[in-house]
């Protein structure tokens, strides 16, 4: 049913552009030949300028709704929606909008001194994109542009992902392993039909859109009474439907569940629509879920895309739905609609419509009786350049002032994929539960549409501590979970490994390497969705702590796949974009800078990035050994400790090679050596020799536990000599300064100075017997800090800036010293937390937060960095993860106050690590 303007009609504006509703009296339209129903009321609203009521801004949510939600206009707060979490009106507009850093964006002096690094980027680029015809890992070019729709992704871990807009709409696709296209996909809706006495009397697609297909529809849903509530893994949109007296509450379900490790990698979500009748009047409802088979680009292009509907019924459930199959090469999928048939719910479907057309047949046939055809049958397979779609319905009856539940599931199945290079066949870690040949479809649906509410009751069971903690902010425990979805949405593969396919004289000396690949799979996750690298270790570093926390076997895999990549080498020589020099792709005993493109082979061939040749880089073999060693402690693995042992002490032989003049401490190398790789850092620094310090102090104790009394005395020596050198070298009696050159930049003030000694705390480690850095000097950096990269910048409302001058102004002496960067915000805030400073710690990291979710319109988006000003870069980053590290730090903090561990004399050594396995995760898991 049209009623749209037809002068909006054709335009192809994005939804992100399209949320005001029309302005118009309401009307009432009369279809043509719509049989048994009367003039359909559909209810505009007014301008909400004319007629909003003044009201309190957080009226929706008294915890900390911002400025989202004063658009609002309806009553309804839905059903059991959560307090807590991240909540925006459909109608909500962003005023910043901002770009993402380009060249254009770089100061006049730093373009000069990159200008070499430029023009060998933009022949590589030629060469990858013109002639190899593949995506640059990093793409200067085409940098992904600012739409600020996302919300909570549909989808276990290393499954393939779908994105759901706040607004709605599927927007965001990452199917094809590591691959994402941001498109939304038109004909993927939710329809609501409403009937009293036999005849239709509202029928509305639940989209704010005005497309310029499927224009028999209703579109263009008026958004001021509508929002959208997101803490991931869950979601909840309220729809007020004008003039109906009906609320309509649909939740989003996806099985991310800590410490599970089945039901969390399932390609699933579920839609669970709770629809409340406030009127007197009995109602039939009906929810129309319609998917297009494919996005409509060139993937679908081929044709040969085919739809049937199924139904399954097991242990006295039945599921009914459709299966769109998508046979395109290299990696063919099959998506089900599906939805579970109760004693109060009828289920039909159409096979096939054109998602390009008016739509006029699927619309009338709902319209009709609220119902669809149900055709038996495939569909016939789609001829080149030719779209299909289908849609499933369900209906119940609404008795007055009743409520009904309608229940829909999404299920995607591609089990065997191959990477870019289709050089090797994959198999998904869900074909451990559901099988390999392709068509588990409607037994995910099934599965899903049963277990749903266990999964909740565990969700729950893990976010309630959080929630129900008055001393906690609500802005904290929306970014805790909300921040999550990058797990799963961050191009995350989780695979089966195949037990001949591991080497054989690379993992002898690791005698529980084949057991836990074996047993939990390999697992891999892009530093962000436009920096196409999996497990960057130098941010992994922060983002770890998710990860050992909430799936701490994942954690160890991971950790045994760079363990087996540091032993390999690959002599291939390339150029190196930011020197010009030609150097191996990897050298033997050296942390790989990231294990592969997805673009290409990973794990077979690792070091896509190649700015830089990371073999020298600074700070990779430090972060291998302290996550080692903080991993041990977290989780008691004995036998994890022993199989890296080996490997933590090549990495530090290899290491050795930087401290030039032998006083215990390391030297940089007068380039960006780190992960800081816009950042020049020449000799002793605060940061790397930090990291430095904390990793030679964590052999130390390594080397006692494994009985190696000669390392332990060799590493102690060089602690202590480094010790001096670094406070003599750097200290300056408010913070350490930046490095130790003859530039003016070196007495710049560095947010993440403390890196070394947050590992440690996180350790145990840092205190008492075991403290390195002295306490008062740490407590008086992050004073420093607070006062200068915090408060003195922008207000003190965005975070802590990298870089600042010890006169209060931003460094702007290189590309990244003058940025934000939010996982790094985070962990300074863990790091404040740890040292007592709780206060600043939560003001820190709440400047990035609300500058990323609420200003900026990043949700489920949230960047590497942005400036004070006009840019962000790097959307959908893997280091803001690092918010964890803010929740162990309250852990231990609360440990600490219940009981002090004991010490053994000596060696400062715990007499076991201060938190097991579960005791760890005591207030964040199900267990």
């Amino acid at each position: 049913m049209g009623t749209q303007d037809p002068g909006n009609m054709g335009t192809g504006v994005p939804a992100s552009e399209q949320i005001s509703c029309a302005k118009e009296d309401p009307q009432v339209y009369c279809p043509e030949e719509t049989g048994g129903t009367k003039d359909v009321q559909v209810t505009d609203c007014k301008s909400p300028e004319d007629s909003r009521p003044q009201k309190e801004t957080d009226c929706c949510n008294p915890e900390d709704s911002g400025q989202l939600m004063v658009s609002y206009e309806g009553k309804a707060m839905g059903y059991q929606v959560p307090p807590f979490g991240w909540r925006i009106c459909l109608a909500h507009e962003f005023t910043e909008k901002r770009k993402p850093f380009q060249a254009n964006n770089v100061s006049l002096s730093n373009m000069i001194k990159h200008i070499g690094m430029g023009l060998r980027y933009l022949q590589w680029w030629y060469r990858k994109t013109q002639v190899e015809k593949k995506t640059p890992f990093i793409d200067m070019i085409n940098s992904v542009p600012l739409r600020q729709i996302y919300g909570c992704p549909l989808g276990g871990i290393g499954g393939g992902t779908i994105t759901r807009g706040w607004r709605g709409q599927f927007c965001r696709w990452q199917l094809n392993p590591g691959m994402y296209q941001h498109r939304t996909v038109i004909a993927d809706q939710f329809t609501v039909c409403l009937r009293r006495e036999g005849q239709t009397v509202y029928q509305q697609v639940l989209s704010l859109e005005r497309p310029s297909v499927l224009r028999s529809w209703n579109w263009g849903l008026c958004g001021y009474f509508a929002f959208y509530h997101a803490l991931y893994p869950r979601a909840w949109t309220v729809y007020q439907l004008p003039g109906q007296n009906v609320t309509l509450t649909c939740r989003q379900i996806t099985p991310i569940l800590p410490h599970d490790y089945q039901d969390s990698s399932l390609p699933v979500g579920v839609f669970v629509w709770d629809v409340e009748n406030e009127g007197d009047e009995a109602l039939d409802v009906s929810i129309m879920f319609s998917m297009r088979n494919g996005l409509g680009g060139g993937d679908d292009a081929p044709g040969g895309l085919w739809n049937e509907p199924f139904c399954l019924e097991r242990s006295g459930e039945t599921v009914r739905g459709l299966l769109l199959h998508h046979p395109t090469l290299p990696n063919p999928y099959t998506m089900a609609v599906a939805a579970r048939v109760t004693a109060a719910t009828t289920v039909t479907h159409i096979t096939a419509f054109d998602p390009d057309s008016t739509g006029q047949q699927v619309w009338q046939d709902l319209l009709q009786d609220g119902q669809l055809d149900s055709p038996t049958g495939q569909s016939t397979p789609t001829h080149k350049g030719v779209g299909i779609a289908g849609a499933v319905c369900v209906s119940s009856k609404l008795r007055p002032r009743g409520q009904c539940r309608l229940e829909f599931s999404l299920a995607w199945d591609m089990p065997r994929i191959m990477f870019g290079a289709k050089g090797q066949v994959h198999y998904r870690r869900y074909t451990r539960f559901f099988g390999q040949d392709g068509d588990a479809a409607p037994a995910l649906s099934h599965y899903a549409l049963c277990r749903y509410t266990e999964w909740e009751e565990r969700i729950s069971a893990w976010q309630s501590p959080v929630l129900d903690d008055r001393s906690l902010p609500a802005w904290y425990k929306s970014a805790l979970f909300n921040e999550l979805y990058f797990l799963a949405d961050g191009g995350t593969v989780w695979l089966e490994v195949l037990e001949d396919s591991l080497p054989e004289e690379l993992g002898r000396n690791m005698c529980h390497l084949r057991p836990t690949l074996r047993d939990y799979g390999r697992f891999g996750y892009l530093e962000g969705q436009e920096y196409r690298m999996y497990n960057t270790y130098d941010v992994h570093f922060y983002a770890s702590f998710a990860l050992i926390m909430l799936w701490p076997k994942l954690e160890l895999s991971l950790q045994y796949d760079m363990a087996l990549a540091t032993l390999r080498e690959d002599l291939t020589r390339r150029r190196y974009l930011m020197s010009g020099v030609m150097a191996p792709v990897k050298r033997r005993n050296v942390i790989p800078h990231d294990i592969g493109d997805p673009d290409d082979e990973p794990w077979l061939r690792v070091n896509a990035y190649l700015i830089h040749d990371t073999a020298d880089w600074k700070d990779l073999n430090l972060k291998f050994v302290l996550q080692v060693y903080r991993d041990y402690y977290l989780t008691g693995d004995q036998n994890f400790l022993k199989d890296m042992w080996p490997v933590c002490l090549a990495v530090m032989e290899s290491e050795m090679k930087f401290d030039k003049d032998h006083d215990g401490l390391i030297e940089n190398g007068g380039y960006a050596d780190q992960t800081y790789d816009g950042w020049v850092t020449t000799g002793p620094s605060a940061y790397c020799g930090g990291l430095w310090l904390a990793a030679v102090a964590v052999m130390v104790q390594m080397a006692a536990l494994c009985g190696a009394q000669d390392i332990q005395d060799k590493f102690s020596s060089i602690l202590s000599r480094g010790q001096e050198a670094y406070e003599r070298l750097l200290w300056n009696g408010r913070y350490y300064n930046y490095d130790s050159s003859s530039r003016p930049q070196s007495r710049s003030v560095m947010s993440d100075q403390c890196a070394g000694q947050w590992f440690l705390k996180a350790c145990g480690l840092g205190e008492g017997d075991t403290e390195v850095f002295p306490t008062q000097h740490v407590v008086r950096a992050l004073q420093t800090i607070f006062e200068l990269n915090v408060q003195a910048f922008a207000g003190g409302a965005m975070g802590a800036v990298n870089g600042m001058q010890p006169h209060g102004v931003p460094d702007k002496s290189s590309v990244q010293s003058d940025e934000v960067w939010v996982g790094v915000v985070y962990g300074l805030a863990a790091t404040m937390i740890q040292e007592g400073l709780t206060w600043e710690g939560f003001q820190t990291a709440e400047g990035c937060y609300r500058t990323v979710w609420e200003r900026l319109g990043l949700a489920f988006q949230t960047p590497e960095a942005y400036c004070q000003q006009r840019v962000f870069r790097s959307l959908a980053y893997m280091r803001p993860l690092s918010i964890w590290a803010m929740q162990l730090a309250l852990q231990q903090q609360q440990h600490k106050k219940a009981s002090w561990p004991k010490v053994e004399q000596g060696t400062g050594l715990r007499t076991g690590p201060m938190f097991g396995p579960k005791e760890a995760m005591a207030n964040l898991s199900p267990e």
